[in-house]
């Protein structure tokens, strides 16, 4: 890493590793905030406006500043890809350990599963989010948002975040793999993943831009926007409602799974 550097970022780095020298510390913390501004971004996308964005920023400068305290620059290893794992660890970390979806928010969930699972035994079909909106005398939008809410808190206080271990006497950072899938599991995931394939191409074609755009290029809402020439708000609703339609996806494929 050190070839690859200036002069001036190396002495850098030099420092803060050697002598902790404050100065350097808060220039590396500078230099490196941009890091943190991305991935509060891309997370709070999926949660609801109570979230303190200044909360996930400050979850997110504690991840940096652990980057910065634990990174080994004798390893072959980009900061910008160690200190993202330590900052979007630590604000999903930080959110496992709030209950930051209202109450209201959960009761409405529940209420939209309700219609949804009673409009489905009607029409022994998939529902859409505007048929269900319609049934309960809301928007679609409010159906998409609360459901999308809904999700991501079940996602967050069910699983653990892909997490890494420090090694005592190198400070290395690896990712965890408990174990290879084994046959049966590869062959379900490539199903899997055909399945979700085919229901992406029923997505319309912005819907398919966006999460290309957002998931593959890692772009921000607002970036994608100024590329489709869109206002961040609208990218915002596209990005919304096409996770929608994957996530009635996933359940659709959990149920028939769970029949089999």
């Amino acid at each position: 890493m050190s070839l690859t550097l200036p002069l001036e970022e190396h002495k850098h780095w030099e420092r803060w590793r050697e002598e902790r020298d404050s100065e350097s510390g808060n220039h590396l913390v500078k230099k490196y905030m941009p890091l943190v501004t991305y991935h509060v971004q891309r997370i709070s996308v999926n949660l609801p406006q109570n979230v303190s964005r200044e909360e996930l920023k400050s979850l997110g400068i504690m991840g940096l500043l652990d980057a910065l305290d634990k990174f080994d620059l004798t390893r072959k290893l980009k900061f910008d890809t160690y200190a993202s794992f330590r900052i979007r660890g630590a604000i999903i970390d930080g959110l496992r350990k709030e209950d930051w979806l209202p109450r209201s928010t959960r009761e409405k969930a529940k209420e939209i599963e309700s219609v949804q699972n009673a409009l489905e035994q009607e029409f022994m079909r998939h529902v859409s989010s505007e048929e269900i909106a319609a049934k309960m005398g809301v928007t679609d939008t409010e159906v998409i948002k609360t459901m999308n809410e809904y999700f991501f808190a079940q996602i967050f206080s069910v699983n653990e975040y892909m997490s890494g271990e420090e090694d005592e006497e190198n400070h290395s950072y690896t990712i965890k793999d408990d174990q290879t899938p084994t046959p049966e599991e590869q062959i379900i995931q490539k199903e899997w993943l055909e399945e979700m394939a085919e229901v992406i191409t029923t997505l319309t074609e912005n819907e398919q831009l966006v999460l290309s755009l957002f998931y593959e290029e890692e772009l921000t809402l607002t970036e994608i926007g100024h590329i489709m020439q869109l206002s961040t708000s609208r990218i915002s609703q596209i990005h919304s409602k096409a996770l929608f339609k994957l996530r009635q996806q996933l359940l659709k494929t959990d149920k028939n799974d769970r029949r089999r």
